[in-house]
């Protein structure tokens, strides 16, 4: 299982349109089940590269391909078929302020309903119990009823777990996710994602700031600078040498040296 590809990139470059290079020529294979972490300076394109994989950005050049079907070219109901399988947790929470923590997680299903369903709150009872049970992984399920405003960052976030834990994707991307959490909620959240790596198999992808987080949980570490992966390693293997690198700016062949 281990050594199926489950993400794919394919000589992938994306230029913005003021002619910014976002990402340079990126080959990566990610595999079923991996836990990766990837570290880079600010603007060194992590979060193009995971807004790439789920189609947020679409790419000038290359292809993508999640389990073994491009994304790069997916249209209609074959593109939310595939995006279905890929969810996607944000440094901002993106929970829906003013309604409920179990109408924030109920929208992780509305990929399996017809949009005039999921208008008019139409879930099943099945898929309530199954948001109801994702918010008892991440012990949110004391706050069924609250509204998301009320919450502290932290449990927004694990709000936001739990909210992908209902859609049951193949796929998690995480970009920053601890970013504006202090560091004992920061450990709990990527506790969470640890869970549901190992216990459900989700392949795992993670922007990350902290070195010290990226170490403990990460599986493989990804290193970015300037839209391009200038290391790429088992974590177990990386010293904090080239962690310093990454961030220090020498090049792919210094750091890989």
């Amino acid at each position: 299982m281990a050594d199926k590809p489950m993400i794919e990139l394919k000589n992938v470059t994306k230029v913005y349109d003021n002619g910014t290079v976002g990402l340079k020529n990126i080959n990566l294979t990610i595999n079923k089940g991996d836990f990766v972490v990837v570290v880079g300076l600010s603007g060194a394109g992590k979060s193009t590269l995971l807004r790439a994989i789920n189609r947020l950005h679409d790419v000038s050049e290359g292809d993508i391909l999640i389990d073994g079907e491009s994304i790069t070219n997916a249209r209609g109901k074959n593109l939310r078929l595939i995006r279905r399988n890929i969810g996607m947790i944000f440094q901002s929470f993106n929970l829906v302020k003013r309604s409920s923590v179990l109408r924030n997680v109920l929208t992780g299903r509305v990929a399996y309903y017809p949009s005039w369903k999921s208008t008019f709150n139409l879930f099943s009872k099945e898929d309530k119990q199954k948001a109801y049970e994702a918010l008892q992984r991440v012990d949110m399920a004391n706050k069924v009823y609250a509204r998301a405003d009320e919450l502290s960052g932290g449990q927004q976030q694990r709000v936001a777990i739990a909210r992908v834990l209902a859609q049951n994707p193949k796929i998690i991307l995480a970009d920053e996710p601890t970013a504006s959490l202090d560091p004992k909620t920061s450990r709990r959240v990527m506790q969470d994602l640890k869970m549901l790596n190992e216990e459900l198999g989700m392949t795992v992808i993670a922007n990350l700031h902290s070195v010290e987080l990226a170490r403990e949980f990460g599986k493989r570490v990804i290193g970015v600078r300037a839209g391009e992966v200038v290391y790429d390693g088992l974590m177990e293997e990386t010293s904090q040498e080239v962690f310093d690198n990454i961030y220090s700016g020498k090049t792919k062949e210094e750091i890989n040296a």
